[in-house]
């Protein structure tokens, strides 16, 4: 850097890498824009969410909780937080709710921070059965050194087999109890199971990542009622908000309300990204309003799409249950740890179709899966019906059964997709008001 007429002025090299990654961004978003984005763990934010996100907040502290806080300026930040937890409260109906988490897994680790001990017998769903990592001895389970036993699992229904889970968890008797995917097809049976886990004194949380957003619209199941203690989830799903996390619960003591504050901050988080907080609280506002259709429709969307899948010819699992019950679809594309779902996710990347793919049942290696995950909610945001799930499911059937060339099926995405750019389900750009930020 050189100092020219009283200013600095960047080196042609530092500024060639700043270029790179604007290029680069620039780039990302051009795919997602002209694309098809059907990544079930992603979503896109309204442009309230994004003015807020991008405001002076992002480089601003306010450790502790409203007006209990470490710092001085926080009095501002303290209005939007104590706003947040109560709409939290009233979304999600609890009387509980910490929205300072950075992301799902935070609030995972931070909650079995708050409920165990090294050493605490824990139960959960296997990542070969669809488990998410943070439940597994790779993730948050293993940084917190619990001693992890899953469930068995019944394919068929892509669920815990509720007889064999109810066993398990009468014979060891875990300090937890915990519930939920990142393959998430239908509602867990978890009436049955939390009345096993609560017979033999376990806690039962649920960590409700991926149907956050599906929970609280009324479209999937109600796990705070259903015997769900704690509740954990992701701000950037189904729940269409900025990248976060939640922490809730059902209970009413106060004490566990601290541990579960404290293993927020100052257990997981100094710093919380507060433009996250507020993007997320500004997203429960607009939740609170249109979170019910949103829901909904994304369910129906998802439905519609895997039946018409199915009639394209592809293999779509969970047939016997009518496929999905939430906003994901799977679906096999060739024999057990071939790659196939790679190649698959591959070539729809190629048409400009944006997928993950994912283990399923049988599978053992994560980078060589028979299957895709596929999600409807970025779709459904975006103004997508069911008459539209048909038409993606004819692009998927054009690439991966009748061979088109990608970069063709590409060009009619494009076309497709620029009939849909404008975000649904929140507040519009006149309803935003002409404060600086």
């Amino acid at each position: 850097m050189s100092r020219v007429n009283g200013s600095w002025s960047p080196s042609q090299t530092a500024l060639s890498k700043a270029n790179i990654v604007l290029e680069a961004t620039a780039s990302s978003g051009k795919l997602y824009r002209d694309g098809l984005g059907m990544i079930a763990s992603e979503n896109i934010v309204s442009p309230m969410v994004q003015r807020i996100v991008a405001s002076d907040l992002h480089g601003r502290y306010a450790e502790g909780l409203p007006g209990k806080r470490y710092y001085q300026g926080c009095t501002d930040f303290d209005t939007i937080e104590s706003l947040g937890i109560k709409l939290a409260r009233s979304v999600f109906n609890t009387p509980f709710a910490n929205i300072q988490s950075t992301s799902g897994t935070v609030s995972n680790i931070a909650a079995l921070k708050a409920l165990s001990k090294p050493g605490d017998k824990i139960t959960a769903v296997s990542t070969a059965d669809g488990g998410h990592i943070s439940h597994a001895r790779m993730g948050a389970v293993g940084l917190r050194d619990l001693n992890l036993s899953t469930y068995p699992w019944n394919e068929d229904r892509m669920e815990p087999d509720i007889d064999g889970a109810c066993s398990l968890i009468r014979e060891l008797e875990p300090r937890v109890c915990l519930i939920g995917q990142s393959v998430f097809l239908f509602p867990t049976p978890l009436k049955e199971i939390a009345d096993a886990a609560h017979e033999v004194g376990s806690t039962v949380m649920y960590d409700g990542a991926h149907v956050l957003g599906l929970i609280a619209g009324g479209a999937f199941q109600d796990p705070l009622r259903e015997g769900a203690d704690i509740m954990t989830g992701s701000s950037h799903k189904t729940f269409p908000g900025p990248q976060g996390g939640f922490l809730l619960s059902s209970s009413e003591d106060e004490k566990l309300h601290k541990k579960l504050n404290n293993a927020i901050f100052p257990g997981v988080c100094s710093s919380y990204h507060l433009h996250h907080v507020a993007g997320k609280v500004v997203a429960l506002a607009e939740f609170e309003e249109y979170g019910e259709s949103y829901a909904k429709d994304i369910v129906k969307n998802a439905k519609h799409f895997a039946q018409a899948l199915a009639s394209e010819g592809f293999d779509v699992l969970a047939e016997s249950r009518n496929y999905t019950a939430s906003h994901q679809v799977l679906t096999r594309h060739g024999d057990t740890d071939s790659g196939a779902g790679a190649k698959a996710a591959d070539l729809l990347e190629q048409a400009g179709i944006i997928t993950n793919m994912n283990m399923l049942p049988g599978d053992t290696k994560a980078l060589s899966p028979s299957g895709l995950r596929l999600g409807v909610q970025e779709l459904t945001r975006v103004g997508m019906g069911i008459n539209e799930m048909e038409e993606v499911a004819s692009f998927y059937s054009r690439v991966l059964i009748k061979g088109e060339d990608p970069s063709t099926v590409k060009k009619d995405v494009a076309e497709f997709k620029s009939n849909f750019q404008i975000i649904r389900y929140c507040f519009n750009e006149s309803e935003l008001s002409g404060y600086p930020l």
